[in-house]
Formats: C-alpha cells, structure tokens, sequence
C-alpha cells in the first residue's frame, strides 16, 4: 500500500445490475484495457473482476459484479453471493440499466436487495447511444420512482459518452485515502484469470446458443516455452457438462476449438506481451455447476461450499 497523500481520496466501487446491461464494458472502458469479458450472453461475468483507475488526486477500485438475477443452481448461488458480499465493502454503488430496454422485474429484484443499504446507490443508464436523447429524461424518472438514487448518470459505455463526468461524481463521494495500487496497475487479478476469461469468451462468443452456462476454463500450465525465447506456451482445459457439449466446442475435424483457440491466442499476446503458443483440451464434467467441488476446482471459491 502507498502512503496517504493528504487531501488523495480513494475507495471502492461496486458494479451492480442484471445480466446484459454492460457492467463488464464499462469496467474495460474506464480502465483502459480488456480485463473482463464480454458477451451478449448473460451472466458472462461469473467472480468479480477487480479494475483500478488511478488519477492524481483519487484512485477507484471498481468491482464487476456477475449479473443479479434469482438463482436456478449451485453456480447461480455463488454468483448471487459474490454479488452481494460486494454491498458491504464498498463506499460506492453503480446501479447499471439499459437505457435501450424498459425497467423490468430483474431490475426490481436488484433493487430490492438495495434498500437500507448505507452506500450511494447510483443510477448509471448506459446504452444511451441506442435510444433518443430527447426520452432520457423519461427513463430516468421511471427509475427515480422505484429507488431514491444519490444520483443519475446516463452514459455509452461502448462509445465513452459522459464516462469522464460519471468518474468525476463518483470521485466526489469517496473519502479521503491512500493509494492501495501502483499507479500502472489496472487489476488485482492474476494473469491466469484472465487468460481463462479470454477463452471462455471466445468459447461463448462461438458456441453462441448452444452451450449457454456449461462452459469454465481450467488453465493447465503458464511457461515460457523451452524453444522459443520469444514464446510463452499456455495449456488449458475447456470443461463442458455433456458428451454433446464437448462435441460442439470441439466442431467438425477440430475447427471451431481451432478458431476459439486462434482467437484468443491474439487476446492472451496483448495481455502478456508476447508471442503465444495456445494448447486447448476439452473435457465433460457432468453438471459441474451443481457441485461444490467442482466449482471450488474450477476457481468459483466460497466459504459457505
């Protein structure tokens, strides 16, 4: 941890809302860089995604939460906890909506679990490249009668718009503090976390309705390779529930576990900085999501499992 600079303000900043409404987007976009996956699947996000953003007089740490609906597994339980959990540890809280889609009962259920909770709530409606402007104010109220916001912020997390003013409020609220991260810093997860996530994207992104939730990414081995100087060899397991599921990740002579692999090669050699070798297995877990251990194994941890 830094030392406190005087009148330096820094907390932490909780990213709540339903599936879908672009929480993980607005965290790669205020930190500059690709840390949380995105997909227009929802509950991409699966364990918070911790991203810094550091400024000359206040450091942010924004916690990306998974998507807030009622649960239908073990999976769904732990992703509701994680969710949660973040409400007592932050100064401030991110509501998102979709400016784009009407206030709906996933919308309501978030915000239920809101109420007497002792944080700033704000109302970040994002999407607003997709709707008039002229019918923001009317969004806006019909959100202000469900909840009583310490403030509404609408932006475009996709295209930037009014991003800066939303960093510039939330700053407001946050107490005097130190510097928790360096400054160069924009996460507090590891490498290998990451390079799961872009995996797990890619597998999504390809598999599109067929294997909705029954994807997790194991990562085997990070090393440099014995070879190439230049080159880090990654070995991970894409695990799946059912023969058929395995199937459909690997694709007709291997081409689509081909594709999911060149496609994420390219993420995982931003991040590292280096020329990858990507090695990708798939393997059938049956109904994982159901099963503590499993989903310990596979990085979802929880105490209460």
């Amino acid at each position: 941890m830094q030392q406190e600079n005087k009148g330096f303000k820094s907390g932490f900043i909780s990213i709540i809302g339903r599936p879908n409404v672009g929480k993980s987007t607005f965290l790669n976009r205020v930190v500059g860089q690709k840390i949380a996956i995105m997909s227009d699947k929802p509950q991409t996000t699966r364990n918070k995604v911790q991203g810094v953003v550091t400024t000359n007089d206040s450091q942010m740490v924004f916690i990306d939460t998974p998507g807030i609906n009622e649960p239908r597994h073990k999976l769904g339980d732990f992703m509701l906890r994680v969710a949660k959990n973040t409400f007592r540890e932050v100064d401030v809280l991110l509501f998102v909506a979709a400016a784009n889609e009407r206030i709906g009962k996933q919308d309501r259920f978030v915000l239920d679990m809101l109420r007497g909770i002792d944080v700033p709530v704000f109302l970040v409606l994002n999407k607003i490249d997709q709707v008039h402007p002229d019918e923001l104010p009317k969004i806006i109220e019909s959100y202000k009668k469900e909840f009583d916001f310490a403030e509404a912020v609408p932006i475009s997390a996709i295209q930037g718009n009014n991003v800066d003013n939303l960093l510039a409020k939330i700053a407001e609220r946050l107490p005097e503090g130190p510097q928790y991260y360096p400054a160069d810093q924009v996460t507090d997860h590891p490498e290998r976390f990451i390079i799961s996530e872009l995996i797990r994207e890619k597998a999504l992104h390809l598999t599109r309705e067929e294997i909705p939730h029954s994807i997790a990414v194991v990562i085997e081995k990070i090393a440099p390779d014995s070879e190439h100087e230049d080159m880090i060899r990654v070995q991970a397991t894409i695990m799946v529930e059912r023969d058929s599921q395995k199937g459909i990740v690997i694709g007709k002579k291997g081409v689509l576990l081909k594709e999911i692999g060149s496609r994420a090669r390219k993420d995982i050699e931003n991040l590292l900085g280096s020329r990858v070798y990507l090695e990708l297995w798939v393997k059938v877990q049956k109904d994982w999501r159901n099963k503590a251990m499993h989903l310990r194994d596979f990085g979802f941890r929880d105490d209460e499992y």
